[in-house]
């Protein structure tokens, strides 16, 4: 493979304006973005997005995930494409850059290509994966996972939300289930760029994190059973208080990552309380637990230990209990070459750069399983995501975006 002259950089500007362009699409309340999974949101950036796929002179498909597939030819028929791309949707409170300069930089690499009059043996596909937050469908990941076959389609389209719309009628409801089956692509590589998602590259003052490994994680649902009952003439010897029982396990959650540190990370994100009135003990209780690891002995037995030390904790406050995993990939290890392409196109570059392991869930993790895959980082201020404080610099963008160019356009080879 030839690599490309170090001359050769983005258009920070035009990636820049494209950033703030789809984050006017499902606003937030604060300065980031609501634009969940299968909203109309959603659909409206997908359609701003594919606009600019059209104007690029790039051909479009969609699975029946809604996954979308924005092609530039290669000059080899038979060459198998190299994919770029991550995700349009958000968090309920998410920010501008989760994601979306995943996507959008991929399309400045085309852009780039198209600018430069460059060619490519290998055809590049931009890649926008549906439902990888996993906020409203669970669980995170869902179109990349369907495609790497961790689940079913006919699975995937039954995921409920809060309201109990299901995923596969939400998709048609937007006008966005295409016809192509699910996993039927085949990758030469993929490459996914993304913010980091934690401060350990603004700490460290690097430009890049070459990710050479992913957490796997276990997502846990955990529904506990007492008795609604008035909480000013009920005794307290009296009650089977199922919020009494979420509290003492939110404590054990934490006891458990830290009995396995360093590298392992727990704690309770989503919690209810039913009937959730102040004068009322809660009867019920449902939350999720969140553990990660790079080890898997150590996400396999903290695992163990939350399910023995929860049924104990039910047990002594007489509540009924029920775990379910909702979410579950083990560790990952990305492609030992692309992670040298990776590391090349930095230091050719003259970027500052460190191997890092991507602490977050991404795409990538799934579709490792079926290609070689490796992610690029930026950092971010403060590492702080999943929140529409969420915030990069231009430059952070672009450098990260530039090594994305240097190492796909590498990997799909220039023809002189």
């Amino acid at each position: 493979m030839t690599a490309p002259g170090a001359n050769l950089r983005i258009n920070s500007e035009r990636l820049w304006d494209s950033l703030m362009e789809m984050a006017k699409i499902g606003p937030g309340v604060a300065g980031g973005n609501n634009r969940q999974t299968l909203t109309d949101a959603d659909a409206e950036g997908r359609k701003l997005f594919q606009s600019w796929c059209d104007t690029a002179g790039l051909s479009m498909g969609i699975d029946e995930m809604g996954t979308m597939f924005a092609r530039r030819e290669g000059t080899d028929p038979d060459a198998l494409p190299v994919y770029v791309g991550s995700h349009l949707d958000t968090q309920p409170t998410g920010g501008k850059y989760d994601g979306v300069l995943g996507v959008l930089g991929g399309l400045e690499v085309i852009r780039t290509l198209n600018d430069l009059g460059l060619k490519t043996r290998h055809p590049i596909v931009v890649t926008n994966w549906t439902n990888e937050e996993g906020t409203r469908f669970a669980p995170a990941m869902l179109a990349s996972g369907v495609f790497a076959g961790m689940h079913d389609l006919d699975w995937a389209y039954g995921r409920q939300d809060a309201e109990g719309k299901s995923f596969g009628d939400e998709l048609k409801r937007i006008g966005w289930v295409g016809s192509e089956k699910v996993g039927d692509r085949k990758m030469h590589a993929m490459f996914e760029l993304h913010i980091e998602q934690g401060p350990i590259l603004e700490a460290e003052g690097k430009d890049i994190g070459v990710v050479t490994h992913g957490q796997g994680l276990w997502w846990l649902e955990v529904r506990l059973t007492g008795k609604d009952a008035h909480t000013g003439s009920t005794p307290m010897n009296m009650r089977v208080n199922a919020g009494l029982g979420m509290a003492r396990i939110t404590e054990l959650v934490h006891q458990i990552a830290m009995a396995h540190q360093p590298n392992a990370v727990g704690a309770v994100g989503q919690a209810n309380v039913y009937p959730n009135s102040r004068n009322v003990i809660p009867g019920r209780a449902v939350f999720t637990i969140d553990f990660r690891s790079p080890d898997l002995a150590k996400l396999t037995t903290m695992r163990a230990e939350l399910e023995e030390g929860a049924a104990k904790i039910a047990a002594e406050l007489g509540l009924g209990i029920e775990i379910e995993p909702t979410g579950h990939f083990d560790p990952v290890t990305f492609d030992p070459e692309l992670v040298k392409v990776v590391r090349g196109a930095a230091d050719r570059l003259g970027y500052s750069h460190m191997d890092i392991v991507s602490g977050a869930g991404h795409d990538a993790c799934w579709i490792n399983r079926v290609a070689p895959t490796v992610m690029v980082m930026c950092p971010c201020v403060d590492g702080l995501s999943h929140n529409e404080a969420e915030e990069i610099s231009p430059a952070w963008a672009t450098a990260g975006t530039d090594v994305l160019f240097h190492a796909v356009v590498e990997t799909a080879e220039i023809v002189a």
